[in-house]
């Protein structure tokens, strides 16, 4: 039992070791970036008739892709082809050619997905996994529009819209919406897309050299890969305009030639280098603008005519006429060539070159002009004459006297300079003495001033004083008011206290009844309480003797002396 069991654990082992042998070491395969598998199925069902690609279970290419990783494949069963993926870069579209698919209806030929033949839709920048089998990727540039300029759409697919119309989204003709400056990723079999100038443009005639179209350059910017789609679309424009251009001038050969003769008799008559086309002209029109006038003289012009074209105006001018080369063509210099030719063989040749003419006819053209193209949607901003051909035969003897009229005017002006730098020499003069005399007056002024300003101090000074003495007379008054209302305040104070004294020695007398009452008591009363009464008997001698022998000499004599009132 353990022998069966080993045994049935080896064999599933060695199974197990086979299998994994068989898919790593030869099923196994890896697909790196940016590459795909297409599988192709060795054994199945075979593929119905006008069927390419096989499904799951057919025999044949199959329809389904492996993307990048690892994948294990029977390759008994299954041969595998490497190829690397699509990929789109920005500023570029794939157009889709599917080979399978349904078939499309008559009269279509653009397909959807499913669908047989070019895709309406296109693919945007990126990687993409198409079986090349089945499908085709046709790598073409996107639309970049430069700023300054529209993108007018022609819809190549659907019915055709009527005639003079626009059409709409499912029409084939002119759309009315333009695009904006920017990048669009539209498919070329579905649009046609035509970059025109919008804004300011200049025609501009260049007498008999024809007419030179000035347009906007490019505008550069900081994308390199956006400058080289703008060069590329600006480059297709300058390529449509020059063939445009080569059909032109060769149906306007056969009636050049017939006017050689007389472009060179006029050249003979009013010699003038050849101009060159301006720098910066796009194009070059062979027309120029001639005319004779009112006096039968042949005139022709330089002229530079500002014109706009307004974004939401330009495709109804573009269905109407083409490209900028057709509209001036067609409309702008046929329009220019018939006005100025109408409005200028009512001048004379003269008016041209000297008076008002010139300009009065240059308003006027510019004016009739903007109003007529405003009609066709063209908006005309100045019609500027820059220079005039003129017949020598008039021009000279009109050149002759306007130098001899210049030159007169010219002796006229020197002599009134002469006379205006004598006037001046006479008035500098006058400024000297002028200036010399406003100089003793200015003196005399100030020395009025300064005695008038020491006369008003003086005066200031004097009532200064008399103020002063004013004030010290006043003082002195008051002062001695003063003293005698003190002294006799002090007088009568005097009086009054002496007054009341004597009152009181009087009141007081006449209280003891007698004078030498009060007296008395007066003695009595001033008496020093140390004062000695001693009774002595006169005897023989005298009362000083005796006084000495009472020893009343130095106390008691000196002190009644000195108490005795």
């Amino acid at each position: 039992m353990k022998s069966a069991i080993g045994f049935t654990t080896t064999l599933v082992l060695i199974i197990v070791g086979i299998w994994l042998l068989w898919q790593w070491g030869f099923c196994r395969f890896y697909i790196d970036p940016n590459e795909m598998a297409v599988i192709t199925a060795k054994d199945g069902d075979p593929l119905p008739p006008g069927q390419i690609l096989a499904r799951k279970g057919q025999k044949g290419v199959q329809e389904e892709v492996l993307g990048e990783g690892r994948h294990f494949l029977n390759p008994i069963m299954y041969e595998r082809t490497i190829l690397p993926v699509t990929i789109i870069l920005p500023g570029k579209v794939g157009v889709i050619t599917s080979k399978v698919g349904k078939e499309l209806p008559e009269g279509e030929f653009l397909a959807e997905v499913g669908q047989k033949g070019i895709w309406r839709n296109v693919l945007g920048p990126g990687k993409y996994r198409l079986n090349p089998f089945g499908y085709t990727i046709d790598i073409l540039d996107a639309i970049s529009i430069p700023v300054g300029y529209v993108g007018v759409v022609t819809s190549l697919s659907g019915d055709q819209a009527p005639e003079g119309q626009f059409a709409t989204p499912k029409q084939k003709g002119i759309l009315a919406d333009v695009l904006q400056p920017g990048l669009y990723y539209v498919n070329p079999r579905e649009f046609k897309v035509d970059v025109l100038e919008i804004g300011v443009n200049q025609v501009s005639l260049l007498g008999k050299g024809g007419a030179a179209v000035i347009t906007k350059g490019q505008i550069v910017t900081q994308n390199r890969a956006m400058d080289e789609l703008q060069s590329k679309v600006l480059m297709e424009q300058k390529v449509k305009r020059a063939d445009y251009l080569s059909d032109s001038r060769s149906m306007l050969q056969q009636a050049a030639g017939s006017s050689r003769m007389r472009n060179a008799q006029r050249e003979e008559s009013s010699p003038r280098a050849p101009q060159a086309a301006p720098e910066g002209a796009t194009f070059v029109l062979n027309q120029f603008v001639e005319f004779p006038s009112r006096d039968g003289f042949e005139i022709s012009l330089d002229m530079t005519v500002e014109l706009e074209l307004l974004p939401e105006k330009i495709a109804g001018i573009f269905r109407s006429y083409g490209d900028l080369p057709a509209a001036v063509d067609k409309i702008i210099m046929p329009q220019i060539l018939s006005i100025s030719r109408l409005k200028g063989s009512a001048y004379g040749a003269r008016d041209f070159i000297v008076g008002e003419g010139r300009e009065k006819f240059q308003n006027d053209l510019t004016e009739t002009l903007a109003k007529t193209l405003a009609e066709r949607n063209i908006i005309i901003h100045n019609a500027l004459i820059r220079h005039v051909n003129v017949p020598m035969q008039i021009l000279d003897p009109i050149q002759q006297a306007s130098i001899a009229q210049e030159q007169d005017l010219t002796n006229k002006e020197k002599q009134n300079t002469a006379k205006k730098l004598a006037e001046l020499n006479t008035e500098i003069s006058l400024i000297a003495q002028k200036r010399e005399q406003v100089a003793q007056e200015t003196e005399k002024i100030k020395a009025e001033i300064k005695a008038d300003q020491q006369k008003q101090v003086a005066e200031i000074g004097a009532e200064a004083l008399k103020k002063v003495s004013e004030i010290g007379k006043q003082t002195a008054a008051v002062h001695a008011e003063k003293i005698t209302k003190l002294g006799k305040a002090e007088a009568d104070m005097v009086k009054l206290v002496d007054g009341e004294r004597s009152s009181g020695y009087q009141l007081r007398i006449k209280a003891f009844g007698d004078p030498v009452a009060y007296n008395l008591w007066s003695f009595a009363t001033n008496l020093n309480s140390d004062v000695k009464v001693n009774i002595l008997h006169a005897g023989p001698g005298t009362l000083w003797t005796d006084l000495e022998k009472a020893n009343l000499g130095e106390m008691g004599g000196a002190a009644i002396l000195q108490k005795a009132p």
